[in-house]
């Protein structure tokens, strides 16, 4: 088919995933062609640095051949083996082994899904089998924090506290309940986070307490909200919020579907802080992108109580496609390029990152800088002292996404006006340098906005 064609065949028959039906019907698909490295081509031939490894995932970067032989050599040798029966494939046993041995502490045990929104909601399938093996089945009310992101599933979607994911669906439903998010950039307590840290952690007790503390079952937080704009929380909290749900005696889950696989520096952004969750989930970098599959992972302690309580029985949960061996033998050659230098790469390649963004500080429209390793936001404002947000007439979403994309970018461009950053591992000093520059040249652009003029401070 020809790009026109394949134009009109979008507008009829392809669903968008969180998009306006009607206004993509309107804009037309942008169809991309081929990639390499950070590189991709769209369908009129033009190369695009993609700043956003496609959403949040490609962090080895496009065209690895060593990547695609692992999948058609497994393709050739079995190209799928049903988790069910007892049955299983080499690939995914390695593959457990291989994040078991890597991931923080005592999270030995994996069950694979086949992305981040089913990940999470095993989560609090997984949660709820626990309680009810420890003899506490009251324990069903979840916490999670505003503005954070986990998933579009039936129930992971109301633990996402972002407005988008919950209007026409019924959502948060009435055991999902949500603590104040730590975003630094408004908060009266930027300035002390020890202070903001303190009010964190009174917030969920007090949330604990007001639902029962024999009624709570978890807490989820992502190590950086992604979604809700790329928010870091100060050092220490992350730590301080897992201490005080040991505890409360709630169970501890980090969200690393997107912080997972270098993306903050380590393989795992819990890391950064040393600790060990109860549960973690993993999508995305565990494949680079190349293939659908996640993960939940879970201490002996979890995994142990859910054995103890179902005995005999099956443990009713399970996907078709769970522990699919090409996805596997995909993740493992995956795995294999991160610790054979994209690891390396991406604390060097985060580094100027950070930087080169910083030194956009200096614009008239950018209020906050922020992010850690290869994971960054820029926040437009157009009164830095009263850090007044764009003006939402103007569609800042879809303009300054389109602005960029003129320009040679792909970014994640939020509502509010802020740029999100998660360029591949294998970014070079030119391309992290392109999209500093790139950045810049949007920037401009949008200042000379007559609805931006009007309205600057």
């Amino acid at each position: 088919m020809q790009n026109q064609s394949l134009i009109e065949a979008d507008r009829d028959h392809l669903i968008h995933p969180v998009s306006s039906f009607h206004d993509h019907e309107a804009r037309g698909v942008r169809l991309l062609q081929s990639a390499k490295g950070a590189r991709v081509t769209d369908g009129e031939g033009r190369e695009l640095i993609d700043g956003f490894a496609g959403l949040w995932c490609v962090n080895a970067g496009y065209g690895h051949e060593s990547i695609i032989a692992a999948a058609t050599e497994q393709m050739r040798r079995l190209p799928y083996a049903t988790g069910y029966f007892d049955l299983g494939s080499e690939p995914a046993i390695r593959l457990a082994s291989a994040l078991a041995m890597r991931a923080p502490g005592d999270l030995n045990r994996v069950y694979f899904t086949l992305g981040g929104s089913d990940a999470v909601d095993s989560t609090i399938r997984f949660i709820r089998y626990y309680w009810h093996a420890k003899g506490q089945p009251g324990r069903d009310q979840f916490i999670s924090v505003a503005s954070g992101y986990h998933g579009s599933s039936t129930m992971g979607a109301g633990l996402t506290a972002l407005p988008a994911f919950h209007h026409g669906f019924g959502l948060p439903l009435d055991w999902q309940h949500k603590i104040a998010s730590h975003d630094l950039y408004r908060n009266p307590l930027r300035d002390d986070p020890a202070a903001l840290i303190a009010a964190s952690v009174a917030e969920l007790t007090a949330t604990v307490e007001r639902l029962g503390p024999d009624r709570v079952a978890a807490f989820y937080v992502e190590p950086i909200q992604g979604s809700g704009g790329v928010l870091v929380p100060p050092a220490g909290w992350l730590r301080a919020m897992r201490d005080r749900c040991r505890d409360l005696g709630i169970l501890f889950v980090a969200d690393e579907v997107i912080t997972g696989f270098g993306r903050t520096g380590p393989l795992f952004a819990c890391e950064d802080e040393g600790i060990v969750p109860d549960l973690m989930t993993l999508a995305k970098g565990l494949t680079s992108g190349y293939v659908p599959m996640g993960a939940v992972m879970m201490t002996e302690e979890v995994y142990q109580t859910i054995a103890g309580g179902a005995g005999s029985r099956a443990v009713g949960h399970g996907h078709t496609y769970s522990a699919h061996p090409v996805s596997a033998a995909v993740a493992l050659e995956v795995l294999a390029l991160y610790e054979g230098g994209l690891l390396d790469n991406g604390r060097i390649m985060g580094a100027r990152l950070q930087a080169g963004l910083a030194g956009l500080s200096d614009h008239p429209l950018v209020g906050d800088v922020r992010g850690r390793g290869m994971l960054a936001a820029v926040e437009l404002v157009t009164d830095k002292v009263k850090k007044t947000p764009l003006p939402p007439e103007m569609s800042p979403a879809t303009r300054l996404f389109d602005r960029a994309w003129q320009a040679g970018l792909v970014l994640r461009s939020f509502p509010q006006g802020v740029f999100g950053y998660a360029p591949p591992l294998c970014c070079t000093a030119e391309d992290i340098d392109a999209i500093v520059d790139r950045t810049r040249q949007v920037l401009d652009q949008t200042l000379d906005d007559p609805e931006i003029r009007a309205v600057l401070r």
